[in-house]
């Protein structure tokens, strides 16, 4: 007996935990809305990951996000590599400063 009461409480505890957190009301307003869909979608799982908002980047997206991610470094490398390049030849024309020397 005493352990049914500890599970309980646990059930207990774990109930106003996500009372608190608002995710029962936040299941609750979604489950509300498919049951009022007139045309019920095919695929309820994705119906709920979108109203909750965890649906995140289609792979397709994702997937482009990534070329660009690579080509955009690629192209930071370039320039950086540049920028080194012309700094190097820009003191070859201006000595650098010296530091706190004025003569």
């Amino acid at each position: 007996m005493a352990h049914y009461r500890a599970s309980e409480s646990k059930r207990e505890q774990f109930r106003r935990y996500l009372e608190k957190a608002g995710v029962l009301d936040s299941l609750t307003n979604v489950l509300v809305a498919l049951y009022e869909e007139t045309d019920k979608p095919n695929n309820a799982l994705d119906f709920l990951k979108h109203h909750l908002g965890v649906a995140g980047a289609e792979p397709a997206d994702a997937e482009a996000l990534r070329l660009e991610l690579t080509e955009l470094q690629q192209k930071w490398d370039l320039l950086m590599e540049e920028n080194k390049d012309l700094r190097n030849r820009l003191l070859q024309y201006e000595p650098a400063p010296e530091d706190g020397a004025a003569e």
